[in-house]
């Protein structure tokens, strides 16, 4: 009768997985934001415990958000034991499906073969224990595909035992059990290494050493290993290999062994260390192969009990403003991955925008900004939703337009938390002061302009969509006044205009502001060089609302036009964003620049001078429907503008209000202070030139 048949064969308990939910949230971060398209293997780590509540549980290993840093084996608890993993997550669920499963954990099970020959594992024996981990994440549908491997060497193929294992209370007293554990905490607390060697001496009582000392194993010694498995007969899955690097190392020695396995329990607030079980081997068989490594399994079985992977579906769990949150950026970072790596996303994510008009062009512009992540948008608006608004403006439906219609600003900062609730959005029902709209209530008007100048001061970025010229020119004046970035979308019946402001540092009444022009150096103007909406008139704005017919008081245009100026308008402010000057990026005014958009997108490098990973940072943006073209060009900013020019916003900052409430009941005041008046008179003068007329004597 041979050994085999006379003795028990020992059985080991293979580890489960347990996946923390917050493991998969680090992924889907991870795939984003770092990996990207790269499916190589990376390093993550895991953990298991030798404390097990009840012998109904399995060997758990542990993964969660914190196997993706490199940490050390304090932060998974006292009886915690940390063990080194190999995480690759494929691109597609066909790659994940196609990967050569007995290769990959081969190549796992010939890691800890060499760490073995090495003797690394003897003084590392948290190297026997490792495992892969085979993924693939569908981030639209928050469904993961996963594989767990836990690689164990058959070396050697069977363990032979004389009797079943005993616990340890059925071996030692209850004094030799305490010096046991007060031999392990004073081991642990200097070593805590995962496999150790547990020396008995009848005078001296128990001394725990390092494995690496297995060289120095007395008869009276036992091997130890921190066990996950809670069965009473049944050790767990790290003894496997620790057996095949004793079995390398002192094959002699490997029948008649002791081994320990350590189960330190707490069950009813009571530390308990006597269901470890104690195992003594009669005898080992070894493979007959005779190969270079041992052959490696380990692949864990799916909920059905095969050989199989498995699935968890998140959706349905996660929270939903969370799940959101999320997914609305997806489209953003995976623009990173292949085409733009170079894009700043949280520079456009910061930006705080005031959107001035919630009518077409505020509400398209409000969708694109959210479309670019932009998470703070504030509407100033004093109109309220009619029945010829849903069908054109975005933010609206048809509910919105009963009784008497909802304020705008406030509907559409409502429903930007509808259709995303990490919004951060308001509405401020305001009518915007105008030059040449009289003042009646100088009070409650000083209160709106310290309102809108609260609002602009508090923004990073103003859009100036509003339906009239003369509604944009305090808004303009004032950004100027405190330096923010201004994007204008203007509309005509098949044109438009897109422009962004030349962006100055904020007024200081000790440094010099602007200066006229001393010309424009190497075919392009700075930034603050740019001119401003209002920089092309020679006559200050006005009341252009009366005596208008109906279709001279509605914005009639060809419906396609709001959407693309509003889309333009947001773009352009991402490329000033994504430019390394921001708002001082250069427009280039050079005969390409004022070439088609389709020119420039056939030179070899479209950046031109601009820089921007996003291309040309134009000045302003001309469209012509009629003949689906546009151009770009840019125009220096004029010294007697009536919005942007020193003159102006010198007069606003010495006189405040009252300036303003002159402009706006008499705006031929904006013409004397920013010297447009003079500079008629000086036009005049010239036209009004006397030639003198050539005598017919002249002639002889």
């Amino acid at each position: 009768m041979t050994s085999e048949e006379s003795g028990k064969i020992l059985q080991f308990l293979p580890f489960s997985s347990v996946i923390s939910s917050s493991f998969w949230h680090k992924l889907t971060q991870m795939k984003i934001d770092v990996y990207a398209l790269s499916d190589e293997p990376v390093d993550i780590t895991g953990y298991y415990t030798n404390q097990s509540a009840s012998s109904r549980l399995p060997a758990c290993l542990n993964v969660d958000y914190s196997s993706f840093e490199n940490h050390h084996a304090s932060v998974v608890g006292r009886n915690g034991i940390l063990c080194q993993g190999l995480l690759q997550n494929t691109n597609t669920f066909e790659a994940f499906k196609d990967i050569n499963k007995q290769a990959a954990i081969n190549k796992c099970g010939e890691q800890i073969w060499n760490d073995i020959l090495s003797g690394a594992a003897l003084l590392n024996p948290s190297l026997l224990t490792r495992f892969l981990l085979l993924t693939f994440a569908d981030l639209k549908k928050y469904q993961f595909y996963y594989w767990f491997a836990f690689p164990t060497l058959v070396f050697p193929s069977k363990i032979i035992l004389d009797e079943e294992p005993k616990e340890l209370d059925k071996v030692l007293t209850k004094d030799e059990l305490h010096q046991l554990q007060q031999a392990y905490d004073q081991y642990k607390a200097t070593c805590g290494q995962s496999a150790f060697l547990v020396e008995k001496n009848p005078d001296l009582g128990f001394k725990c050493h390092p494995l690496k000392e297995l060289a120095n194993l007395k008869d009276t010694t036992w091997v130890g290993f921190c066990d996950p498995s809670s069965l009473p007969t049944n050790p767990g899955w790290p003894l496997r290999n620790l057996l095949a690097l004793i079995a390398y190392h002192h094959k002699e020695r490997l029948a008649g062994l002791s081994v320990l396995c350590w189960r330190d329990e707490v069950r009813d607030g009571q530390r308990r260390i006597g269901s470890s079980l104690l195992i003594e081997i009669k005898d080992v068989v070894y493979p007959t192969e005779n190969e270079t490594n041992p052959k490696c399994l380990g692949w864990e079985k799916n909920e059905r009990g095969k050989l199989g992977a498995r699935m968890v579906n998140l959706s349905n769990s996660m929270d939903p403003e969370r799940l959101a949150n999320s997914a609305v950026d997806l489209n953003l970072k995976l623009m990173k991955w292949r085409l733009l790596p170079e894009l700043n996303l949280d520079i456009v994510q910061n930006t705080k925008c005031l959107l001035l008009g919630a009518g077409t062009l505020g509400c398209y512009v409000a969708r694109t900004l959210m479309a670019w992540g932009v998470r703070h948008i504030t509407f100033i608006d004093n109109g309220r939703v009619s029945y010829s608004n849903p069908v054109r403006q975005s933010l609206y439906t048809f509910k919105d337009c009963l009784n008497g219609g909802q304020p705008k600003a406030e509907s559409a900062a409502n429903c930007l938390r509808e259709i995303f609730p990490g919004m951060i959005s308001r509405g401020i029902d305001l009518r915007i002061p105008m030059p040449g709209h009289y003042v009646t209530d100088a009070e409650e008007i000083e209160k709106d302009v310290q309102l809108l100048a609260d609002a602009i001061n508090e923004h990073d970025v103003v859009f100036l969509l509003t339906d009239t010229r003369e509604s944009r020119w305090l808004p303009s004046m004032l950004s100027a006044y405190l330096g923010k970035l201004v994007i204008n979308a203007a509309l005509g019946f098949d044109t438009y205009l897109v422009m962004r402001h030349g962006q100055r540092e904020p007024w200081n009444p000790g440094q010099v502001q602007s200066e006229k022009s001393k010309g424009v150096m190497r075919g392009a103007l700075v930034g603050r060089q740019l001119g401003c909406y209002f920089c092309n008139d020679v006559v200050a704005p006005g009341d252009s609302t009366k005596d208008r017919t109906l279709d001279q008081q509605c914005t009639v245009t060809r419906p396609g036009i709001s959407l693309i100026a509003s889309g333009l308008a947001v773009e352009l402010m991402v490329s000033v964003l994504q430019h390394p000057e921001g708002g001082n990026a250069s427009a280039e005014i050079s005969t390409a620049a004022m070439t088609t958009v389709q020119q420039h997108q056939q030179e070899p490098d479209n950046k031109g001078i601009s820089g921007s990973p996003l291309g040309v940072v134009p000045h302003s943006i001309r469209g012509f429907l009629h003949r689906h073209q546009q151009v770009l060009p840019a125009t220096e900013a004029f010294y007697n503008c009536t919005a942007c020019s020193p003159l102006v916003i010198k007069r606003y900052a010495e006189e405040g209000y009252a300036f303003l409430s002159e402009v706006f009941n008499n705006p031929d005041c904006l013409e004397q202070v920013s010297g447009l008046a003079d500079l008629h008179k000086d036009i005049a003068s010239i036209e009004d030139w006397d030639y003198p007329e050539e005598s017919e004597e002249s002639n002889d």
